[in-house]
């Protein structure tokens, strides 16, 4: 079962659950992947720092993190 991402989930757990999200973040200005931020930022704050839907973005990368998974079985 593909893991699921929710608003208030930190980005470097996403990134720790699922690294292959992290063009995703990329695509949509998030490039500090690395930095502390990312460590204590929910999806739903970073989004908002960086103008981003929510909802639509998290469609994605769950979307993005089924099909993965859907791959690799």
């Amino acid at each position: 079962m593909a893991a699921r991402i929710e608003k208030n989930t930190i980005i470097g757990d996403v990134l720790d659950i699922a690294p292959q999200t992290a063009p995703l973040f990329q695509a949509i200005g998030m490039h500090c992947l690395g930095c502390p931020s990312a460590r204590g930022e929910t999806v739903e704050e970073a989004c908002m720092v960086h103008g981003v839907d929510c909802e639509g973005f998290l469609a994605q990368v769950n979307r993005f993190i089924e099909a993965t998974e859907n791959a690799q079985q």
